[in-house]
Protein backbone atom coordinates (compact mmCIF):
# COMPACT_ATOMS: atom_id res chain seq x y z
CA UNK A 1 0.00 0.00 0.00
CA UNK A 2 1.36 3.67 -0.72
CA UNK A 3 -0.44 6.70 1.17
CA UNK A 4 -0.33 9.76 -0.08
CA UNK A 5 -0.85 12.70 2.67
CA UNK A 6 -2.10 16.16 1.56
CA UNK A 7 -1.13 18.27 4.55
CA UNK A 8 -1.67 22.63 5.14
CA UNK A 9 2.11 23.23 5.39
CA UNK A 10 5.48 22.49 5.86
CA UNK A 11 6.13 22.23 8.89
CA UNK A 12 3.81 19.62 9.05
CA UNK A 13 4.70 18.00 6.44
CA UNK A 14 8.50 17.47 8.62
CA UNK A 15 6.26 16.00 11.55
CA UNK A 16 4.82 13.75 9.65
CA UNK A 17 8.04 12.23 7.59
CA UNK A 18 9.39 11.73 11.13
CA UNK A 19 6.95 9.95 13.05
CA UNK A 20 4.62 8.41 10.02
CA UNK A 21 7.45 5.44 9.95
CA UNK A 22 6.86 5.00 13.26
CA UNK A 23 3.27 4.20 12.72
CA UNK A 24 3.36 2.56 9.55
CA UNK A 25 6.87 0.54 9.65
CA UNK A 26 7.56 -1.55 6.25
CA UNK A 27 3.82 -1.97 6.11
CA UNK A 28 3.10 1.26 3.09
CA UNK A 29 5.11 3.41 1.45
CA UNK A 30 4.41 7.14 1.87
CA UNK A 31 4.91 10.76 0.46
CA UNK A 32 3.77 13.84 1.69
CA UNK A 33 2.66 17.06 0.30
CA UNK A 34 2.12 20.66 1.89
CA UNK A 35 0.31 23.73 0.55
CA UNK A 36 0.54 26.90 1.34
CA UNK A 37 -1.86 27.17 4.11
CA UNK A 38 -4.98 25.65 5.11
CA UNK A 39 -6.70 28.17 2.93
CA UNK A 40 -4.80 27.36 0.13
CA UNK A 41 -5.31 23.28 0.90
CA UNK A 42 -8.95 23.56 0.87
CA UNK A 43 -8.98 26.08 -2.61
CA UNK A 44 -7.10 23.49 -4.40
CA UNK A 45 -8.28 19.78 -2.45
CA UNK A 46 -11.12 19.55 -5.12
CA UNK A 47 -8.94 19.54 -8.43
CA UNK A 48 -6.15 17.42 -6.69
CA UNK A 49 -8.38 15.18 -5.75
CA UNK A 50 -9.95 14.56 -9.18
CA UNK A 51 -6.65 14.79 -10.75
CA UNK A 52 -6.06 11.22 -8.28
CA UNK A 53 -9.02 9.89 -9.37
CA UNK A 54 -7.79 9.54 -12.74
CA UNK A 55 -5.28 7.26 -11.98
CA UNK A 56 -5.17 6.03 -8.47
CA UNK A 57 -4.43 2.21 -8.41
CA UNK A 58 -6.59 0.29 -6.16
CA UNK A 59 -3.91 0.21 -3.13
CA UNK A 60 -3.22 3.75 -2.85
CA UNK A 61 -5.00 6.07 -0.09
CA UNK A 62 -5.12 9.80 0.06
CA UNK A 63 -5.03 11.14 3.77
CA UNK A 64 -5.76 15.04 4.25
CA UNK A 65 -4.70 16.55 7.53
CA UNK A 66 -5.73 20.28 8.36
CA UNK A 67 -6.05 22.26 11.43
CA UNK A 68 -9.55 22.77 13.60
CA UNK A 69 -8.14 26.59 13.92
CA UNK A 70 -11.32 27.24 16.54
CA UNK A 71 -13.98 26.42 13.50
CA UNK A 72 -16.50 23.44 14.21
CA UNK A 73 -15.09 20.53 13.16
CA UNK A 74 -17.93 18.83 12.16
CA UNK A 75 -18.13 21.67 9.50
CA UNK A 76 -14.53 21.26 8.40
CA UNK A 77 -15.25 17.33 8.17
CA UNK A 78 -18.50 18.19 6.15
CA UNK A 79 -16.02 20.27 3.86
CA UNK A 80 -13.74 17.54 3.46
CA UNK A 81 -15.83 14.96 2.97
CA UNK A 82 -17.92 16.77 0.35
CA UNK A 83 -14.41 17.53 -1.63
CA UNK A 84 -13.68 13.85 -2.08
CA UNK A 85 -17.47 13.13 -2.88
CA UNK A 86 -17.28 15.39 -5.74
CA UNK A 87 -14.33 14.25 -7.38
CA UNK A 88 -15.86 10.84 -7.08
CA UNK A 89 -13.87 9.37 -4.42
CA UNK A 90 -15.11 7.40 -1.23
CA UNK A 91 -13.90 8.50 2.12
CA UNK A 92 -13.30 6.24 5.23
CA UNK A 93 -16.35 8.02 6.48
CA UNK A 94 -18.81 7.24 3.73
CA UNK A 95 -17.88 4.10 2.76
CA UNK A 96 -20.18 1.05 4.51
CA UNK A 97 -18.31 -0.41 7.39
CA UNK A 98 -15.16 -2.83 6.11
CA UNK A 99 -15.58 -1.67 2.28
CA UNK A 100 -12.85 0.15 0.33
CA UNK A 101 -12.65 3.52 0.69
CA UNK A 102 -9.58 5.87 -0.88
CA UNK A 103 -9.48 9.11 1.24
CA UNK A 104 -9.10 9.93 4.61
CA UNK A 105 -9.85 12.42 6.43
CA UNK A 106 -8.27 13.62 9.50
CA UNK A 107 -8.77 17.08 11.64
CA UNK A 108 -5.90 17.64 14.22
CA UNK A 109 -7.38 19.47 17.30
CA UNK A 110 -6.56 22.95 17.82
CA UNK A 111 -3.62 22.81 15.99
CA UNK A 112 -0.76 20.32 14.78
CA UNK A 113 1.27 22.02 18.06
CA UNK A 114 -1.38 19.85 20.12
CA UNK A 115 0.25 17.39 18.71
CA UNK A 116 3.54 18.36 20.40
CA UNK A 117 2.20 18.84 23.47
CA UNK A 118 0.35 15.27 23.34
CA UNK A 119 4.30 14.36 23.79
CA UNK A 120 6.28 15.82 26.33
CA UNK A 121 9.17 13.38 26.63
CA UNK A 122 9.38 14.44 22.52
CA UNK A 123 9.09 18.21 23.64
CA UNK A 124 11.84 17.75 26.37
CA UNK A 125 14.05 15.42 24.54
CA UNK A 126 14.28 18.31 21.60
CA UNK A 127 14.63 21.47 24.24
CA UNK A 128 16.00 20.45 27.36
CA UNK A 129 15.34 23.48 28.95
CA UNK A 130 11.86 23.10 29.28
CA UNK A 131 10.72 21.15 32.76
CA UNK A 132 10.64 17.84 32.63
CA UNK A 133 7.13 18.15 34.55
CA UNK A 134 5.71 19.80 31.96
CA UNK A 135 2.96 17.11 30.85
CA UNK A 136 1.82 17.01 34.43
CA UNK A 137 0.54 20.26 34.73
CA UNK A 138 -3.32 20.83 34.24
CA UNK A 139 -3.59 22.84 31.24
CA UNK A 140 -1.09 20.88 29.41
CA UNK A 141 -2.45 17.41 30.04
CA UNK A 142 -5.52 17.39 27.77
CA UNK A 143 -3.53 19.22 24.61
CA UNK A 144 -6.24 18.91 22.52
CA UNK A 145 -8.26 21.44 25.02
CA UNK A 146 -5.07 24.11 25.77
CA UNK A 147 -6.54 27.49 25.38
CA UNK A 148 -5.60 30.46 23.76
CA UNK A 149 -3.85 28.54 20.43
CA UNK A 150 -1.11 25.61 20.37
CA UNK A 151 1.26 27.59 18.48
CA UNK A 152 1.27 30.66 20.28
CA UNK A 153 1.30 28.64 23.95
CA UNK A 154 3.95 26.58 22.34
CA UNK A 155 6.19 29.92 21.53
CA UNK A 156 5.55 30.77 25.69
CA UNK A 157 6.72 27.85 26.86
CA UNK A 158 9.85 27.29 25.09
CA UNK A 159 10.56 31.33 25.20
CA UNK A 160 10.46 30.91 29.04
CA UNK A 161 13.02 27.83 29.17
CA UNK A 162 15.02 30.29 27.18
CA UNK A 163 14.71 29.55 23.35
CA UNK A 164 13.66 31.81 20.22
CA UNK A 165 13.42 34.86 21.87
CA UNK A 166 12.39 36.80 18.61
CA UNK A 167 9.91 33.89 17.66
CA UNK A 168 9.57 30.69 16.81
CA UNK A 169 10.63 29.28 13.40
CA UNK A 170 7.95 26.94 12.94
CA UNK A 171 9.42 24.14 10.40
CA UNK A 172 12.70 24.25 12.88
CA UNK A 173 10.26 23.49 15.92
CA UNK A 174 8.37 21.32 14.33
CA UNK A 175 11.45 19.15 12.91
CA UNK A 176 12.80 19.01 16.26
CA UNK A 177 10.01 17.81 18.05
CA UNK A 178 8.85 15.26 15.79
CA UNK A 179 12.25 13.30 15.68
CA UNK A 180 11.71 12.76 19.25
CA UNK A 181 7.92 11.65 19.15
CA UNK A 182 7.06 7.88 19.71
CA UNK A 183 3.33 7.83 18.58
CA UNK A 184 1.65 5.25 21.16
CA UNK A 185 2.49 7.47 24.20
CA UNK A 186 1.17 10.64 22.71
CA UNK A 187 -1.76 11.83 24.41
CA UNK A 188 -3.58 13.50 21.91
CA UNK A 189 -7.14 12.23 21.16
CA UNK A 190 -6.60 13.41 17.82
CA UNK A 191 -3.34 12.38 16.97
CA UNK A 192 -4.68 9.02 18.05
CA UNK A 193 -7.49 8.72 16.06
CA UNK A 194 -5.03 9.26 13.27
CA UNK A 195 -2.90 6.55 14.21
CA UNK A 196 -5.07 4.26 14.82
CA UNK A 197 -6.94 4.45 11.54
CA UNK A 198 -3.43 4.26 9.75
CA UNK A 199 -2.52 0.86 11.51
CA UNK A 200 -6.41 -0.35 10.54
CA UNK A 201 -5.69 0.45 7.15
CA UNK A 202 -2.72 -1.59 7.17
CA UNK A 203 -4.43 -4.73 8.51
Amino acid sequence: MHLEFLVEEESAELALRNFVPRIIGDAASFDVHAFQGKSNLLGKLRQRLRGYRAWLPPDYRIVVIVDEDRQDCRQVKEELEEAAHQAGLVTRTSAPQGAAFQVLNRIAIEELEAWFFGDPEALVAAYPGVPPTIGCKSKYRNPDAIKGGTWEVLERVLQRAGYYPGGLPKREVARNISAHMQPERNTSRSFQVLRQALVQMLD
